[in-house]
């Protein structure tokens, strides 16, 4: 009795802690300071500053609390879930959150005394809002690329001098102390193999409008010696791109050869068919279009007044221009999900196998392009094949019944945490008890764009 008596008051004293603060902003939002001057809205924008880091230590310690360990109220991929279509932010930054939050909050332990945090001065810096989001990533990025070599002590040490540095300056000065600090830490630059392995890496960037997208990261030595080797063989005059003339000036930077023999190396790999298979798919790129967009693109390639229709899609999810689906079909094999007429392909198998073929994934990659459940980005080739219903519960393996799901979300659905049932529209919908089924719109954002979310003919 007692316990349910302190959860009633505790869950009391935040909500009226979190109306209080609701109400102060409305005042603040409805009182103008256009008669206090700009010396009085600096002030205010300090304490606004202090409160806002004040809040993000908030954040990460309800992160931490939520993971650590799971209570009884879902799985963690379910509160995951929760968090993404309540917040509105995306998977990758949730996951940041997460990892964030297990660094600088003590951990809970279910044999002993708490575990302190990874970080512990930064901690108390982000709890006392001291500091903002980008001095604890200019915190942890210098921390984290201490070699091994450098003592645990040492360590502490250089985070206790960043974080007091980072209560007084900006975080463009923190990476400067960082980086001094690292010189002094290690003058020789010794790092050791799982220095290195830890500190590889490559990030992808969102395409942007012109479907561009930013490469970074690390590359360890033996892939600084792969690639190194690619980019010799483009050198000037040397594997020039696609419809220009061999005999031509090659007016290339040496920036534009290098991106060129990072292409030439993926797609001589995929070409070479020695990377195995993915998901019952030999490794190879696979794009989704219609036979009215190929047609009017091979028309728009030869005639100029002949629009050129929109991008197809990759199984990645990316926008591929039409002019680049017909040149890599000139250069390379790959799975391109046209479904005119598949009427002799064998997609409707009933209980006689378990496992999609070959084909009716392709009919997912049309259809689904990504994870069916609504809200989610993962796109086709991250995904799982889903039966619905479900395949212990006798379920089909037809391709009208079979929808793209992502790990996390398959095991919910799994697990029974969701429900998934096809729609009128022959689109999986998705629920978890207390609405009807919804469909996933976002690796369909046309369908949002004209006005018309859930179109008969399933998108």
């Amino acid at each position: 009795m007692g316990s349910a008596v302190g959860t009633e008051r505790a869950r009391e004293r935040i909500n009226a802690a979190l109306d209080a603060i609701d109400a102060a902003h409305d005042v603040l939002r409805d009182t103008s300071s256009d008669l206090l001057g700009n010396k009085f809205r600096v002030d205010v924008a300090e304490r606004l500053e202090t409160q806002e880091r004040t809040n993000r230590g908030l954040m990460y310690r309800y992160f931490a609390e939520i993971a650590d360990p799971p209570d009884e109220t879902g799985s963690v991929p379910a509160t995951r879930s929760a968090l993404w279509r309540r917040l509105r932010v995306t998977p990758n930054e949730i996951t940041r959150r997460f990892k964030l939050a297990a660094r600088i909050r003590p951990r809970r332990s279910l044999t002993g005394p708490p575990v302190p945090p990874e970080l512990p001065t930064l901690a108390a810096a982000v709890e006392a809002g001291a500091v903002g989001e980008d001095h604890i990533r200019a915190v942890c990025r210098a921390v984290d690329v201490l070699p091994a070599c450098v003592s645990p002590a040492a360590a502490a040490t250089a985070e206790r001098k960043l974080v007091e540095h980072a209560t007084a300056v900006d975080a463009g000065i923190v990476i400067k102390l960082g980086q001094r600090i690292a010189d002094y830490l290690n003058p020789d630059g010794l790092f050791n193999d799982n220095d290195r392995a830890r500190r590889r890496g490559l990030h992808l960037g969102p395409q942007g409008p012109d479907g561009m997208s930013r490469l970074s990261g690390l590359l360890d030595p033996e892939a600084r010696a792969f690639f190194e080797a690619v980019e010799a063989a483009v050198r000037p005059g040397r594997h020039l791109p696609d419809g220009k003339d061999p005999e031509a000036r090659d007016d290339r930077t040496p920036a534009q050869r290098c991106h060129d023999a990072l292409k030439l190396g993926l797609r001589t790999a995929i070409a070479a068919g020695g990377l195995g298979v993915h998901r019952g798919h030999p490794v190879t790129v696979v794009v989704t279009t219609t036979l009215a967009e190929l047609d009017r693109a091979a028309r728009a390639a030869v005639d100029s007044s002949v629009p050129m229709p929109a991008p197809a899609t990759t199984g990645g999810g990316s926008r591929l221009p039409m002019r680049d689906l017909i040149s890599m079909a000139s250069n390379a094999i790959h799975y391109l999900a046209v479904f005119d007429n598949h009427t002799e392909r064998p997609l409707y198998l009933g209980r006689q196998k378990r496992v999609a073929t070959a084909d009716q994934r392709l009919i997912c990659y049309a259809r689904d392009r990504g994870c069916t459940r609504p809200n989610c980005l993962e796109s086709g080739y991250r995904c799982e094949v889903h039966h619905s219903p479900d395949w212990a519960r006798g379920g089909r393996t037809d391709a009208d019944k079979l929808f793209f799901a992502c790990g996390g979300d398959h095991g919910m659905a799994s697990r029974g945490e969701l429900r998934t049932e096809v729609t009128d529209s022959g689109r999986l919908g998705w629920t978890d008890g207390t609405g009807p089924p919804e469909i996933n719109h976002a690796h369909h954002p046309d369908e949002l764009l004209s006005g018309d979310p859930d179109p008969p003919d399933g998108g």
